[in-house]
């Protein structure tokens, strides 16, 4: 993934590691800095929580503890070998992405609990990620009040994704009732509170078009009329993919908004 180096000078990079309730987690603390806030930042599918290291990194530089999980069947918590499972998945991929993202938006609530128990992150929450990370995060800020602020990178409200150039899925009923207790853009009511929420997407996406993100924001204009600059859509001449300035953007949002 293309990166660019901060000027800024980064706190210490060691990377701690434990498990929450059977999941593998990894943070970053800050360093003279520290907020008190926590952010948790989530890889895209078929990434890993030690992929995301230099994004906590950057983010415990600002102050934040930062922290990322393997998100459900991802990394150590993958169901069976790789060379099995991701031809499977992809085969039949809404049947078995979609409970990917709900179980993994079940499990935040506890991640953020025991940042709070057990690391004293006493601040505001921010949450974000890349690709399914950012569609997770999306989806978690309209359940969880405690998350202030989500940056989404080449992401979506829209589990659908109408005219993605995915190849077509099938999912079972267990797939659909978690599509239909999460999936943002059918649950508008999740986001009366107004959680700050910006995409950082690409313009020329075909796997995650960029579409579903300004359905998302016109059907919310109504609930953010009093705060319209808390829901923004920033699209780049990319495809499918994460750019440095996408981060960088997503940085400066965490940071207005805590």
């Amino acid at each position: 993934m293309e990166r660019r180096n901060l000027s800024m000078t980064r706190s210490n990079s060691q990377i701690h590691r434990t498990t929450v309730d059977y999941v593998p987690v990894i943070w970053c603390e800050p360093g003279d800095n520290r907020t008190g806030h926590v952010a948790v930042w989530l890889n895209g599918m078929g990434g890993r929580k030690d992929d995301l290291v230099p994004y906590l990194e950057d983010l415990a530089a600002r102050g934040f503890l930062a922290v990322s999980f393997d998100t459900y069947q991802h990394g150590e918590r993958m169901p069976e070998a790789p060379e099995t499972f991701w031809p499977k998945v992809h085969a039949n991929k809404r049947r078995y992405f979609w409970p990917m993202m709900a179980n993994t938006i079940d499990e935040l609530p506890r991640i953020l609990d025991w940042a709070a128990e057990s690391l004293g992150a006493d601040g505001k929450t921010v949450v974000g990620g890349i690709s399914m990370g950012g569609d997770i995060a999306v989806a978690a800020a309209g359940l969880d009040p405690r998350i202030v602020a989500v940056a989404a990178c080449i992401s979506t409200p829209d589990w659908l994704r109408p005219g993605t150039d995915e190849t077509p899925s099938k999912p079972d009923t267990y797939a659909w009732n978690c599509y239909r207790r999460f999936n943002p853009l059918t649950n508008i009511g999740h986001y009366g509170h107004c959680p700050a929420i910006v995409f950082e997407n690409g313009a020329d996406d075909g796997h995650v078009p960029p579409d579903g993100a300004r359905r998302f924001e016109r059907q919310l204009r109504d609930t953010y009329a009093a705060c319209p600059e808390r829901l923004a859509i920033r699209e780049h001449p990319v495809a499918h993919r994460m750019i440095p300035q996408m981060w960088d953007n997503a940085l400066e949002w965490f940071c207005r908004h805590v």
